[in-house]
């Protein structure tokens, strides 16, 4: 396979745990970092703002998690098509896929913020952001939306990159970009005295460098990626594909956020400690889970690559290299949070309050125990939408929000702030319950086909 003066990694030939891992640990880093900057945004809120100001940012997390994972999860799926035609070797296809997402992105980008900009009041109010909350979090997430066309601009750029191999690059990106950021957020809020809006205004700005970045290193560093001629001709069925990878995508994060937006709506009616417990917790539970997520998000590339080049074995081995990856990992993680929760929690405020560190505290705790069914639902889940079957992870993002809904409507009113530290675990283990099987059905009908396949070709 040819090769440019990159850093891409060809993922159907060698050691699968060694390639995952290798793939895996600059995503993994991205992630930590891009949770670093929004565990900070959060710290300085909560300690130069106050708990109310924190409980505001706090209850815009579902929300966001909706409307943004949406937007996340398409670009990851447009990268996929990208991902299969290099490892067909196909650079033509590739290039025409990345044109035409590039469109898709745009289009949807302009609707998106326009629709949310306009309801964004209206669905804060209908989530029943307690009234002390929610000037705060309207500021806040109205910003962050606006910023939507830039969360599309890094994200397509980002995966497309991560899609021929190299995880490195958007991983010094983000490094950069958190550095600006925490520094726009002392500027902003201590220094301009722009509170929450502050925040919001840098986190958005941090990730256009970021996009500004990925835009200057496609130009200078992956020649496998430069649009020429024909290849910018709008191809409807190329973005057929695209949208049949990229939107169940979109909608998986979004149907499993339905449910949290549920969960945190019966979670506010608890009041602002919950809120701002729930909100800490949720930061700290990150810190720990971005890893988890990003081991997952590899397996697309993975899938995607080696379904292109007809090697459904490294699937299966590569799936067993990434479950004992995440499960070691699951133990190392839960005796960290173990002794560390109270300390980090600690951050989150100027003031301790008792109450909101114990909830917290109870949070984390149980979060991190559970934290192998996570494992098995992201390793599973992306390896799924690598080799074609978004449909599958629409149906376990329905399970997923299923689980959070039961959580707010039944468990958060008999238990109270428990069904909070609950419902994760209870959408993981539901959705395992489908992907397990799932996953051996996909694996059977993928190598069933490209067996068939080759036979039409002799």
């Amino acid at each position: 396979m040819a090769r440019t003066k990159s850093k891409e990694l060809n993922l159907t030939v060698g050691s699968p745990f060694k390639l995952i891992i290798a793939f895996a640990i600059p995503m993994i880093l991205g992630n930590m970092f891009q949770q670093l900057y929004n565990f900070v945004d959060t710290m300085i809120v909560g300690h130069f703002l106050g708990m109310d100001a924190l409980g505001g940012v706090g209850a815009t997390g579902s929300i966001n998690f909706l409307i943004i994972g949406f937007c996340m999860g398409m670009c990851a799926g447009f990268a996929i098509p990208v991902a299969q035609m290099y490892g067909a070797n196909d650079h033509v296809a590739l290039r025409k896929y990345f044109a035409n997402s590039l469109y898709l992105a745009l289009l949807f980008s302009a609707v998106i913020t326009v629709v949310v900009v306009i309801f964004c009041r209206q669905i804060l109010t209908l989530m029943q952001t307690p009234t002390d909350c929610i000037e705060y979090s309207y500021t806040y997430i109205k910003t962050i939306f606006y910023g939507i066309p830039i969360t599309f601009l890094y994200n397509i750029l980002a995966g497309v990159i991560r899609s021929i191999g190299d995880s490195k690059t958007p991983l010094i990106f983000l490094i950069i970009s958190t550095f600006i950021n925490v520094g726009l957020d002392y500027l902003f809020i201590s220094g301009f005295d722009m509170g929450v809006y502050g925040a919001a205004l840098a986190t958005v700005a941090s990730q256009l460098m970021s996009g500004i970045m990925c835009i200057v290193a496609i130009i200078a560093k992956y020649k496998i990626l430069h649009i020429s001629g024909k290849e910018w001709l709008p191809d409807f069925s190329c973005m057929g594909k695209l949208v049949v990878m990229g939107l169940p995508m979109g909608l998986q994060y979004s149907i499993t956020a339905i449910g949290s937006v549920i969960l945190q709506s019966n979670v506010n009616i608890l009041g602002p400690v919950a809120v701002a417990a729930a909100t800490a917790a949720s930061k700290v539970n990150m810190l720990f889970i971005c890893i988890i997520d990003a081991l997952g998000a590899s397996m697309a590339t993975y899938g995607g690559q080696n379904l292109g080049a007809g090697k459904v074995d490294r699937i299966r081995k590569g799936t067993r290299a990434a479950v004992i990856i995440g499960f070691v990992y699951s133990a190392v993680a839960f005796v960290a949070a173990f002794f560390t929760r109270r300390p980090l929690i600690n951050l989150f405020v100027d003031e301790p309050h008792p109450d909101m560190i114990d909830m917290a505290a109870q949070h984390v705790i149980i979060t991190m125990g559970c934290l192998v069914f996570l494992v098995l639902v992201n390793v599973l889940r992306f390896l799924i939408q690598g080799v074609g079957y978004s449909f599958f992870a629409i149906l376990a993002g329905v399970l997923e929000m299923i689980a959070r809904t039961l959580a707010g409507l039944v468990i958060i009113p008999k238990f109270g702030f428990l069904g909070a530290c609950v419902a994760s675990p209870l959408a993981w283990i539901l959705a395992d319950m489908f992907l397990v099987p799932a996953y051996f059905y996909v694996v059977r009908r993928t190598e069933k086909k490209l067996q068939q396949k080759a036979t039409a070709r002799e």
